[in-house]
């Protein structure tokens, strides 16, 4: 039995450990599995369609970003007599830095983290 090595370059923050709310562009809420510097796994009531452009939107409590990112996987995850949940993966285009764990960055820079009411 072979043990696949790990692949990830940043580390995952589950919802404990991201406080962050998200919506898919233009306005579907989903449900934030978890979160890194390189990407999101997230649970809507919508199929996303793998290899498509998606455009993430995500507010925590100091801080908000838009991360456009294109969709790797899509799957059921869930089959209830009135709805169907989806989980789906999004790659980001660019490196989200609110963690201090992109390479190269160690604090959020500028563009990226636009601060509440502004």
């Amino acid at each position: 039995m072979s043990i696949t090595p790990e692949r990830r370059r940043t580390r995952r923050r589950g919802v404990n450990e991201h406080g962050t709310t998200a919506r898919i562009r233009p306005g579907q809420q989903v449900q934030l599995i978890d979160l890194s510097s390189g990407g999101a796994l997230v649970e809507a009531d919508r199929r996303m369609l793998p290899g498509s452009a998606v455009e993430l939107q995500l507010l925590a409590q100091d801080r908000q970003a838009t991360m456009r990112g294109s969709v790797l996987r899509c799957c059921v995850v869930r089959v209830r007599p009135s709805s169907v949940s989806y989980r789906g993966a999004i790659a980001f285009d660019r490196q989200l830095a609110w963690f201090g764990d992109t390479p190269g960055y160690d604090v959020p820079f500028g563009g990226e983290v636009t601060p509440l009411g502004i």
